[in-house]
């Protein structure tokens, strides 16, 4: 193994806040690490430090001279009227079939290659962008948030192609599940220091609980010695006959030490609105048609959602889930038709990118008092802004000093501050860190009213989720299965090359990007009713468990057939398998024509 990168003695701050206090840090060119941390603990400069866009204050950065050092850029760095292709060959000086043959592992096809890059949805210019990153040939990519805005499909495609990537690389991200995924050591960045674990996200949280645990408990002896001796030295130490064992006891006192216990830190205890459990619908569309003065977006909409769903609206980037909750939430009138909220519905709405433009004169305090429900005392307010960290001091900041995960924490405390029994929610987890991110999905999780949002965070999502709305070929519909259904269809799309990837979008459509929140697509769907439907549904159902039934038993064939050291057993085995594998692909086809049927 050879060192890449290391970080030797390193210090940072600004003002008072110490980022690095003599943190130490090395990858090696066979590594992927997950680096994780709180909202403002120094990951992102962490980051700059590393790619030399930042200076230590003391320490030393140490680059292996066969390092090449690549970073997904946050900005567009495209020309005018350029093609992917044109893009492709400037920016990595590469001949046009070495572009192609790296484009085509993130399915830009020749459709997409030869179209300008500003007509692309975000997703797929960041496909673009992951190429150019490849075609650079890096042996260390250090990436800050590479999933954010990305839907689930491309983060599928990016965790495949880091996953095969011959070389090592950073990953900063508040989604689990894609940490989990392509990232074997983590490094937690806590109180100026860096400790890194053998380990995915998952199992380092879990040595990092019961660390903490073991530490407290430890603790916890220990104050009970030092009860102990205080009392024995302080009966003790006047007697003649005692006073040396009670200054033998002192000595131990004075070599007792409490451990600092890692991790120790403030947590964010979400707390929901108290909301009274309803029945039947929370929200009907008729005949809905959406959209903008010049382009209809979606018509014929019949959408219908039952009190206490938590509903996820999934669906590919440029599809129109934003369009679909923005009308909804009736930020965006409609063209035609109704949306009928249920008696007594009071929406609470949390837009992407509603913390840019909070108020920069008021303080943490004064907004939440301005959106909390009449009637809500000040001791509550200050309750809820300690549960989002929030606290002391920091209540009295103004807005305009705040980091992007510290203001997209505020507007959440502030709608949940509200009244809202049905709370429309598009991307609540970005620019949350991972405890932050996990304590929303408990809240969510316990919250008795409604719940309609959108989000890129799979573990989130898996946590949250009670019933899933696809958005996908101009359609809007109820998907029959769960999220994890869900999840493994896209997986199998991605593997086995079903889903087209080089539908082109439509000019409309990418004339709108970049002020349409994801960008909009035909969205037209019903909800189909009666017994018809209902039987469909059934058989959907049954063919799924019966997919995921003989795929785990095409996994166990596999493992056996990697253990078995006799000849018949092998035959038998693979005759076993064919078998399994051609009854998923009928199982598969028959899948398909119900969906067919359904739309």
């Amino acid at each position: 193994m050879t060192v890449l990168l290391q970080l030797r003695d390193a210090h940072k701050s600004f003002g008072d806040q110490h980022l690095l206090e003599g943190a130490e840090f090395a990858i090696t060119d066979q590594h992927n690490v997950g680096l994780i941390g709180r909202n403002g603990a120094g990951k992102s400069t962490l980051c700059r430090i590393l790619l030399g866009l930042e200076e230590l204050d003391a320490g030393q950065v140490v680059r292996h001279p066969r390092l090449r050092l690549g970073y997904l850029r946050q900005h567009d760095p495209f020309e005018p009227g350029e093609t992917v292709r044109d893009f492709l060959m400037r920016d990595s000086s590469q001949p046009d079939w070495r572009c192609g043959e790296v484009a085509w592992e993130f399915e830009l096809k020749d459709a997409q290659l030869g179209r300008p890059v500003h007509e692309l949805s975000g997703g797929w210019q960041t496909r673009v962008k992951l190429a150019s990153l490849l075609l650079h040939d890096p042996n260390l990519l250090i990436l800050d948030e590479p999933t954010n805005f990305l839907d689930l499909r491309t983060q599928m495609l990016f965790e495949h192609f880091l996953r095969s990537f011959k070389g090592a690389c950073l990953v900063v991200s508040h989604d689990r599940a894609f940490l989990k995924a392509t990232c074997r050591q983590t490094v937690s960045i806590s109180r100026g220091q860096l400790t890194m674990y053998a380990g995915d996200v998952d199992a380092f949280l879990a040595f990092q609980d019961e660390r903490r645990e073991h530490d407290r408990r430890v603790n916890s002896a220990t104050l009970t010695k030092r009860k102990q001796l205080d009392t024995f030295i302080n009966k003790n130490r006047a007697n003649a006959n005692t006073a040396s064992q009670a200054r033998n006891k002192a000595k131990q006192l004075e070599r007792l030490e409490l451990l600092d216990v890692e991790g120790d830190e403030s947590r964010v205890a979400i707390r929901v609105p108290e909301v009274e459990s309803r029945r039947g619908p929370a929200l009907r569309c008729h005949d809905l048609a959406i959209g903008y003065d010049d382009l209809e977006v979606a018509s014929g909409i019949a959408v219908e959602i039952e009190h206490g769903e938590r509903v996820a609206v999934v669906g590919d980037n440029g599809q129109g889930k934003t369009t679909f909750l923005r009308t909804i939430s009736e930020s965006l009138p409609t063209l035609s038709g109704e949306i009928r909220w249920g008696y007594g519905c009071q929406l609470g709405v949390y837009a992407q990118h509603v913390y840019v433009s909070l108020p920069d004169h008021q303080t943490v305090r004064e907004y939440l008092e301005y959106h909390a429900a009449a009637g809500v005392k000040a001791q509550t307010v200050l309750d809820v802004a300690g549960s989002f960290l929030f606290r002391g001091p920091l209540v009295d900041k103004q807005i305009k000093v705040l980091s992007g995960g510290e203001r997209a924490r505020l507007c959440l405390a502030g709608l949940l501050l509200g009244e809202g029994n049905v709370l429309v929610l598009d991307e609540p987890g970005n620019h949350l860190d991972v405890e932050t991110v996990d304590a929303l999905a408990d809240a969510l999780g316990n919250y008795r009213g409604t719940v309609i949002f959108t989000s890129h965070g799979r573990h989130f999502m898996n946590r949250v989720t009670t019933a899933v709305v696809e958005v996908r070929d101009g359609r809007v519909t109820a998907y029959p299965g769960d999220y994890n259904t869900y999840v493994y269809r896209v997986e199998k799309e991605i593997d086995e090359g079903t889903r087209p990837a080089d539908a082109p979008k439509r000019a409309t459509d990418a004339a709108t990007d970049g002020v349409r929140g994801d960008g909009v697509g035909e969205v037209s769907g019903l909800r189909v009713s009666g017994r018809e439907e209902h039987r469909r549904q059934k058989r959907v159902n049954a063919l799924e468990r019966k997919i995921v039934r003989l795929d785990e038993s095409r996994r166990a064939i596999d493992k056996q057939l990697l253990t078995t050291t006799e000849a018949a057993d092998a035959e038998r085995l693979h005759v076993e398998q064919a078998t399994v594998v051609a009854e998923i692909k009928t199982t598969e086809e028959q899948w398909f024509e119900l969906q067919e049927e359904g739309d």
